[in-house]
């Protein structure tokens, strides 16, 4: 029997002897190699809008705290509108405890690339060490937390959320100073004193909220630096 014509063939079917491209199916119109590179860039243009909002978010929360950073404010701040938001997070609880993790990680980041410019030993290493991490704590990230933190007490959707991000950051960070000042916590009063470290340093961040406390800041950092690295490095008896 002969081949019918290819105006007699059903929609789809192709020319007898003549195969489909392996990587495509029957009736497709374009080639599957080129669906992953056709997604690539939205999966882009998605994790770019997230990191806006997140962004915004902290910032918001920074310069207007927990009352006055509302989705609609976050939002117009990244340029987004409240669908895209909502996309990304279903709540508002969501999108600042995310806001506040993610950039907890870019804090994270960029204390231990700041910890490579450290010097190496001594007392001149353990005052950079305290420097930095009290630097830290007075800058944005420490506001935009605060107000999250303050926020949580009264709020109990964000409690939980929050309770748990600052037990995991807290670790982070007590893990980091110890690895950056080489501390021997197996020292009796030594993983006491670095933990009094960082909580000096949340205290100095509270006491620069109101007001530019450098100066007075400056010569805590001196005389308590002195007083860690005898602990860390007690004289010989």
């Amino acid at each position: 029997m002969s081949d019918r014509t290819a105006a007699e063939r059903e929609p789809g079917e192709h020319e007898p002897g003549k195969r489909e491209p392996a990587d495509r199916e029957p009736g497709d119109r374009q080639p599957a190699d080129r669906q992953p590179a056709d997604r690539e860039p939205k999966q882009d243009r998605a994790r770019a809008t997230r990191q806006r909002i997140l962004s915004a978010a902290v910032a918001c929360l920074a310069e207007h705290g927990w009352s006055g950073s509302t989705v609609a404010v976050v939002c117009a701040r990244a340029g987004v509108t409240r669908g895209a938001a909502q996309h990304h997070f279903r709540t508002r609880e969501e999108l600042f405890t995310a806001a506040i993790a993610h950039m907890a990680e870019e804090w994270l980041a960029a204390v231990r690339a700041r910890a490579r410019a450290l010097p190496g030993s001594g007392q001149d290493r353990t005052y950079a060490v305290v420097d930095m991490l009290v630097a830290v704590h007075t800058g944005p990230l420490f506001r935009a937390a605060l107000h999250l933190w303050v926020a949580a007490t009264d709020e109990p959707a964000l409690r939980t959320r929050v309770a748990a991000l600052e037990a995991r950051i807290g670790r982070e960070a007590h893990r980091l100073a110890v690895e950056f000042l080489a501390a021997d916590e197996s020292v009796p009063g030594v993983r006491e004193a670095v933990q009094a470290t960082l909580d000096m340093a949340r205290g100095l961040g509270l006491a620069n909220l109101l007001s530019d406390d450098s100066a007075r800041r400056a010569g805590i950092v001196r005389q308590w630096s002195r007083t860690l690295d005898a602990v860390l490095r007690p004289p010989a008896a």
